[in-house]
């Protein structure tokens, strides 16, 4: 149970990172990207929802407060990737200092929150096998321990069905493939 704390610990304070980044890089696109409102109070729609639940250890014990939680930095993942798309169409704001170092800064966030992810998984399904195995299943009854939750995939269904990929036909646009280069009489082709 404690490492489970831990572990979440870790995860909580890396999204709350994250979250402390955004206003600053917010503030930095709007400076070059005024016209981009939908974007930059998507993020920070996003960023407020994502901070207003409040996460104490209890969030570990009650799956629909988890999933909750969950979904606000999911909400808040999709809404940075929308302002990044939209960064693209700013060379200026791109080549701006500032928001390269927060980009950085972003990105070593998001890293680190995949990492802390991977070890609260870890450490739920060492703590879940405990709980559900004979004979200490008991003893975890007896004494009030329950499963904990663990992150979810959000788009689940959607990548679990493999993409349909056709080579019959060549994409729009592209060029044909170049022909095989012909040999000469009696020697054979080679590449």
């Amino acid at each position: 149970d404690e490492s489970v704390k831990a572990a979440w610990s870790e995860v909580v304070n890396q999204y709350q990172r994250r979250a402390d980044l955004i206003p600053n890089l917010v503030n930095t696109v709007k400076g070059y990207a005024a016209q981009e409102q939908k974007v930059l109070i998507g993020v920070t729609e996003a960023r407020a929802r994502a901070s207003s639940i409040q996460v104490t250890p209890e969030v570990l014990n009650n799956p629909q407060l988890f999933q909750k939680y969950q979904a606000a930095q999911g909400d808040l993942t999709q809404a940075l990737k929308s302002l990044m798309v939209v960064v693209e169409n700013y060379p200026q704001l791109k080549s701006d200092q500032n928001f390269r170092d927060l980009q950085s800064q972003l990105e070593g966030t998001e890293n680190r929150i995949t990492v802390a992810r991977n070890r609260y998984i870890q450490a739920v399904q060492a703590y879940n096998v405990t709980v559900r195995s004979f004979p200490v299943n008991l003893t975890a009854k007896m004494f009030g321990f329950q499963v904990k939750p663990s992150f979810t995939v959000a788009n689940e269904q959607q990548i679990a069905t493999a993409p349909t990929v056709s080579f019959d036909a060549s994409p729009a646009g592209a060029p044909p493939a170049p022909a095989a280069a012909a040999a000469p009489p009696g020697q054979t082709a080679t590449k």
